[in-house]
């Protein structure tokens, strides 16, 4: 008798890190859990309360439930290519065995890996411009402000 039997096919498809349904259900995963992680973190009506207690606004909007309605819809717009985004990103790993680059190297700068690199550098970012302006000295971020994760200023590509 054997100790340990044979998988069945669907965990053995779905265990293969270049297989397509690894990477559909993957990717799916990951669209799904976008809009989960939207739904519970941004709360239109609370952010609009906010704005308006804080005496911000949306030029062209008014306060209130207009506001918290705009930035739902925004919300709505902005969500599903993101989700997609995020999607493609996770599976990209895939996409570079498909081109010849070894598992390894795939599987450590692909998806993932590389989502929280750019992350960890935008907060890095962040910090090294708060700490200047804490000396005030502006000399060398002269192209802008830098947006990390936490919602800081904008970093200076656009000015």
């Amino acid at each position: 008798a054997q100790a340990f039997e044979e998988p069945p096919g669907f965990l053995l498809a779905l265990s293969d890190f270049g297989g397509f349904w690894y990477n559909f259900l993957l990717f799916s995963m990951v669209v799904l859990f976008t809009y989960f992680y939207t739904a519970i973190t941004v709360n239109p009506m609370q952010l609009a309360d906010d704005m308006k207690r804080n005496g911000g606004f949306i030029p062209g909007v008014k306060p209130g439930k207009r506001t918290s309605d705009h930035i739902d819809e925004l919300l709505s717009r902005i969500t599903l290519p993101g989700a997609i985004f995020l999607g493609l990103v996770a599976i990209l790993p895939a996409f570079a065995l498909i081109f010849g680059v070894k598992q390894g190297f795939a599987q450590f700068f692909g998806g993932t890996s590389l989502l929280i690199m750019v992350g960890v550098l935008l907060d890095t970012l962040q910090q090294i411009e708060s700490h200047l302006l804490m000396r005030h000295y502006d000399g060398l971020m002269k192209s802008g402000r830098i947006k990390g994760r936490a919602g800081g200023a904008a970093f200076g590509l656009a000015g």
